[in-house]
């Protein structure tokens, strides 16, 4: 049985790897990270090793002791971690930050992809084995956007797609036709819970990939979670990029949204 490695950061985008790496096959070997990755992970991988942010270096240890040339990294390290104290305790992490042109996300996980493949692993596309969990163009609810959400839909589209260029965030909401929010380093839901209260209700969320997505880390993702947001937010419509957005819990999602009434649409 072939090993892979998965670096498994926070919620579910890891666990739904594991399982279906396991499924064709593979056995999996998964670098936990302390305060991130959720303790399910253990029921899911073959090994799992738990390492905190400042054992960085023990990634390349382990995964060499077990024998792993291909590596995934599937979710994400909450970001104000990278601010934290916990950083002055790794030497290599203290390095890759200080040598950074910038702390963009980008530049911050192509530092670390870029340190894995020096040390002679190979960094797969996060995608591996769950393309089935990228939804293909169309509307996914029972109800379709009206006329309004479209046009919103389309305003958003355009404008996220300038600030992925960027490399800000991945996400904007707006309300007929205007600027609601735009997503940064705090994440799509904190930018749903924001938009909801400035918006106060009816928003429109648009997530997309970058204009040159490096599908090895950093993929859109929505999920169950996201949709609690919308709903707490009074949302009337998710858009997101079709076929390059890893949706998790797509049925239940999918049920909670027909039930409160908003669209979810892959464009």
């Amino acid at each position: 049985m072939e090993k892979i490695g998965l670096i498994a950061g926070n919620r579910k985008f890891p666990l739904l790897f594991a399982a279906s790496a396991k499924k064709k096959g593979y056995s999996v070997v998964a670098v936990a990270i302390k305060g991130d990755t959720s303790a399910k992970i253990k029921k899911l991988a073959d090994k799992v090793y738990w390492v905190s942010l400042g054992e960085f270096n023990k990634i390349f240890t382990i995964f060499k002791s077990e024998g792993i040339k291909n590596v995934v990294m599937a979710g994400q390290v909450s970001p104000f971690r990278l601010f934290s104290r916990e950083i002055n305790k790794s030497e290599e992490l203290k390095q890759i930050l200080a040598s950074l042109k910038d702390k963009k996300t980008d530049t911050l996980f192509g530092a670390v992809a870029q340190r894995l493949e020096a040390a002679g692993f190979k960094l797969l596309d996060s995608t591996t084995f769950i393309e089935e969990h990228l939804p293909k163009c169309g509307t996914l609810t029972k109800l379709e956007p009206d006329f309004d959400t479209w046009e919103d839909i389309y305003f958003g589209l355009n404008l996220a797609k300038s600030v992925a260029e960027l490399d800000i965030g991945q996400t904007v909401a707006v309300k007929a036709k205007a600027i609601v929010a735009v997503e940064a380093f705090e994440g799509t839901d904190n930018l749903i819970r924001r938009a909801g209260k400035v918006g106060r209700g009816k928003i429109v969320v648009v997530k997309v990939s970058k204009p040159r997505q490096d599908m090895r880390f950093d993929i859109p993702v929505v999920g169950l979670k996201t949709i609690k947001s919308l709903v707490k937010a009074k949302a009337r419509c998710l858009a997101f990029e079709a076929g390059k957005t890893l949706f998790i819990d797509k049925e239940k999602s999918l049920k909670l949204a027909d039930k409160k009434g908003i669209s979810i649409v892959a464009v």
